[in-house]
């Protein structure tokens, strides 16, 4: 029977051993960052609903991040709805469903694809620049200087880029569906002739509360992920000029991986309510 002090010196052992070991260090050091990523969430939670409100420097990130983002988005919309239209046709002409082309690009754009790929696009525009920008604010000590000045930097810096961050992303998506289904309006029509109206009808009849409700709601919590990391990555980048580069680096790494999994989670939760 081990006594107290000979299980906490195997503790001890068996800690070291697994800290020497470079895959042992690569566990502790991830379950560390999930850890200290979850505690940054936690924190954002907290003073969100603390005064002041910072309004302004909210609506500014809003424009930065949304508006800004809107003609990447569009042309990347346009071409997704043009290039999944001329691709699907040939398949659904051999089984006679040519009609069904319109419905199933529409579904196929607004449950899924656009949701995600404009996560993407946004977890690497939006994410890498918070991240650059932050990580670049630690490096000239702006934070530190906010700190001094009684600037809550964390309120200010961190809490309004990841709410508008939250909030842009939907209706970023939102209208990148809108310009897909215009530009799989064009494919039907280079070898085809179908109105406006007739198109638009046959794309909301397929169209359901199930496959549009999900889909916006989960680009709330992937607007929220991408600007949680970026601005985690940023917040806590290494010392130095080096650290934006890391910082951008893994912001749109990690940001682009935790979409997938979030979409991968929406979509068994979407199978099993719905």
């Amino acid at each position: 029977m081990k006594t107290d002090s000979e299980k906490s010196a195997s503790n001890t052992k068996l800690i070291t051993s697994l800290s020497e070991n470079p895959y042992g260090k690569a566990l502790a050091n991830f379950f560390d960052d999930i850890a200290q990523l979850t505690l940054f969430g936690l924190r954002f939670f907290r003073e969100i609903f603390k005064r002041p409100y910072e309004i302004n420097e909210f609506l500014k990130q809003c424009y930065l991040i949304g508006y800004r983002s809107f003609p990447l988005v569009t042309i990347t919309g346009f071409i997704m709805g043009l290039v999944l239209t001329i691709q699907s046709r040939p398949t659904l002409a051999e089984f006679g469903a040519e009609s069904w082309l319109p419905a199933m690009v529409a579904v196929s754009v607004i449950r899924e694809i656009g949701p995600v790929i404009t996560a993407l696009i946004f977890a690497g525009k939006v994410g890498s620049g918070i991240g650059a920008e932050l990580a670049s604010m630690k490096a000239t000590e702006q934070i530190d200087a906010m700190e001094v000045s009684g600037i809550n930097p964390f309120k200010y810096l961190v809490v309004t880029r990841i709410a508008a961050a939250t909030f842009m992303l939907p209706v970023l998506v939102i209208l990148s569906d809108v310009i897909s289904l215009y530009g799989a309006y064009v494919g039907v029509n280079l070898k085809g002739d179908v109105s406006f109206s007739l198109f638009i009808l046959e794309v909301f009849d397929k169209l359901s509360f199930g496959d549009v409700f999900p889909a916006v709601l989960k680009t709330v919590f992937f607007g929220f992920a991408v600007g949680l990391i970026g601005c985690y990555k940023g917040y806590h980048a290494p010392e130095g000029t080096e650290g934006v580069g890391i910082a951008s680096n893994s912001a749109v790494v990690q940001g682009s991986l935790i979409v997938f999994i979030l979409d991968m989670i929406a979509v068994q939760l979407t199978t099993f309510f719905l």
